[in-house]
């Protein structure tokens, strides 16, 4: 090769070791910067931890959140990105809430505390009067359309539960009653702007706003949008190394028919 810095034609410019490393180093800051764009602002995942939202999501279903649908939040920040819509009765949401000593409180209104994600069903947007009478619900003085179904539906506990529909702005979709359970009726609230009304579909098992209070559209994550994994497991990743687990998972453990399911 000539002394000079471009090869002659037909030869091959040689590269430094250090030039390919840093090529490398780049392509994986381009990728690493590309996934965490796609998580703040595109689609986020999220695991179900509890039976609240039984029979809708069951505990170990993972979802994909949609960031973008109501406009992704700025991380660090208060400001949005433009939305393609508002959020509406019926959709299914991840949002965040302030935690102490196992009580819950609306995040904006105890932003010291320790946050946590919760998931509900939009009941109520701003505006509305919701009363919960035994186990109607009520939208400005309306109840819901709703239908017990045969046959129950059985927990994961084996615990039977009366399985119904229930209908928002003609969106149906199902719930749960606890047979004995205490009713837990709210009384006719209107909904302060900017905030909405959440509920878990396991009416009698679901720690939602009738216990403590509206949420502020600022803290919501997206709505959920697509089952992507779900397996009924509860044991820690440390057991997933041991192979002895691998067949119980993949034959016994695996909700295969529910991966790519779209949330309703």
């Amino acid at each position: 090769m000539n002394a000079g810095t471009e090869p002659l034609p037909g030869e091959t410019k040689l590269r430094t070791p250090s030039a390919s490393v840093l090529d490398q180093l780049t392509t994986i800051g381009f990728a690493v910067l590309i996934a965490v764009g796609i998580r703040a602002f595109v689609i986020e995942p999220f695991r179900i931890p509890s039976e609240s939202m039984l029979p809708t999501l069951l505990v170990g279903d993972h979802l994909f959140v949609n960031k973008f649908l109501y406009g992704a939040r700025i991380p660090f920040t208060d400001l949005r990105l433009p939305a393609l819509r508002e959020p509406r009765r019926g959709d299914v949401v991840v949002f965040e809430v302030a935690r102490q000593e196992g009580a819950i409180y609306p995040a904006d209104r105890y932003p010291d505390l320790p946050r946590d994600r919760f998931v509900k069903r939009i009941v109520g947007v701003p505006g509305d009067t919701i009363e919960v009478s035994g186990r109607t619900v009520k939208i400005d003085g309306v109840p819901l359309d709703r239908k017990l179904l045969d046959p129950a539906f059985v927990a994961p506990t084996g615990h039977p539960l009366r399985h119904g529909v229930e209908v928002l702005d003609g969106r149906p979709h199902s719930v749960l009653e606890e047979p004995a359970a205490s009713l837990r009726d709210h009384a006719p609230t209107r909904i302060e702007p900017g905030r909405y009304f959440m509920m878990g579909d396991n009416r009698d098992h679901s720690n939602d706003s009738r216990s403590w209070g509206t949420v502020r559209f600022e803290e919501f994550k997206g709505p959920a949008f697509v089952l992507y994994w779900s397996w009924d497991w509860n044991g820690s990743w440390g057991e997933l190394l041991r192979p002895a687990t691998w067949w119980s998972l993949f034959s016994e453990k695996m909700r295969w028919e529910r991966i790519g399911d779209a949330i309703q």
